[in-house]
């Protein structure tokens, strides 16, 4: 067993630079890593119940390493991980990433922001972190904090160099709808879907008229879907056009759109009834059909990522704060998250939430959980 983990995850981060003095290293970077990857699988949530852990599994985490000195403390996991380096972790990380996804589907890659709630501290800023998400697969491909004084635009494009967006569909709301990241994408043979707002001049109520234009519409078939469930039953309609000539005359800088895309959803809950128009850019001549499905999978990132990180990591309740330690530990998450993700595809009909209770159940399951290489 510790032949597969070494070879899978802990293999990408052994050039992880120790930033402790070497008289206070009682315990190896392994060691750290490990516990803490293991007590984030199955349940931990502050340094303490990693600590508990690693008290708990000593036995089992000794097969791997011998831990000569004992589990470290929770204040040894604080100083660590408050004085690590984001920007190396969150590199290595990508790295692990890189080495499956080329056996990944090249589909749609969901990019979103999240907020740590819990994670401000006195004049500092909760953490912000954006991701990439491949919504087929259910796996974090990448992220990046977003800087107390920047917003999304700046880490968005810092995102997509990392990636291998060949063939992909890359969908941003309307925060990311910037020439400048279509280009990115273009650029690295990838193509887009984003949202439109009012932040791109007249682009958006030139669409939506065009769009509302019954005479339009008429010529165009749609598709529908509809959700039902917890009471609620929700319609959506699709339609799309290419014919854009006249658009790239208007708006010459956005000569990559292909596509023009509304969708109008209709939702029933009880007697209420609310209607709402979407309207979305593409630079794929998509089909009605595979444009309604592109955008719903874009939502898995807020469904599958981000309610997941809240309700089974508890992330926007998370009290650690100080220093790297918040970006420090979202990534952690991030790479436990994308194990317990591929684990689950192996066994059939089990949560996430169940996953992780049976990985602190079970030293056989959760051996299975961190042996993970995607291969």
């Amino acid at each position: 067993m510790k032949h597969k983990i070494e070879e899978g995850f802990l293999d990408f981060f052994k050039g992880l630079e120790d930033p402790r003095s070497v008289r206070n290293r009682k315990h190896i970077i392994g060691e750290i890593l490990l516990t803490t990857l293991c007590a984030a699988v199955c349940g931990a949530e502050g340094w303490q119940d990693v600590e508990d852990f690693g008290k708990a599994k000593v036995d089992y985490l000794r097969q791997f390493f011998p831990f000569k000195h004992g589990i470290p403390s929770d204040d040894t996991f604080r100083r660590f991980f408050r004085a690590l380096n984001p920007e190396q972790f969150q590199s290595l990380f990508r790295d692990w990433v890189r080495s499956f996804q080329p056996n990944l589907d090249q589909g749609v890659i969901a990019i979103d922001g999240k907020s740590s709630r819990h994670t401000f501290d006195q004049d500092k800023k909760m953490l912000h972190m954006i991701s990439a998400y491949a919504s087929e697969s259910g796996l974090v491909l990448a992220q990046e904090k977003v800087d107390e004084k920047s917003n999304e635009i700046t880490a968005i494009p810092k995102i997509l160099e990392w990636l291998d967006l060949r063939g992909s569909l890359v969908t941003i709301d309307a925060m990311g709808c910037q020439v400048e990241i279509t280009q990115t994408i273009i650029s690295k043979e990838g193509d887009y879907i984003f949202s439109l707002k009012g932040n791109q001049g007249s682009l958006k109520e030139d669409v939506q008229a065009y769009m509302q234009d019954q005479n339009v519409i008429r010529e165009l078939a749609p598709s529908t879907e509809c959700d039902k469930g917890h009471g609620r039953l929700e319609t959506r309609v699709c339609w799309v056009t290419h014919d854009v000539e006249w658009l790239h005359e208007l708006h010459p800088k956005w000569t990559t759109i292909h596509s023009l895309i509304r969708i109008d959803s209709t939702r029933e809950m009880n007697t209420k009834i609310t209607k709402e128009s979407r309207y979305y850019i593409s630079s794929r001549a998509l089909t009605s059909e595979k444009a309604l499905r592109s955008i719903r999978d874009h939502w898995s990132i807020e469904n599958k990522l981000h309610w997941v990180l809240d309700m089974s990591f508890g992330d926007d309740q998370s009290r650690i704060r100080k220093e790297n330690a918040p970006q420090c530990m979202a990534i952690i998450r991030h790479i436990a998250l994308n194990l317990l993700q591929s684990q689950k595809s192996a066994m059939k009909r089990q949560s996430i939430k169940r996953l992780r209770k049976m990985g602190g159940w079970s030293d056989d399951i959760l051996s299975a959980i961190i042996s993970q290489t995607f291969s």
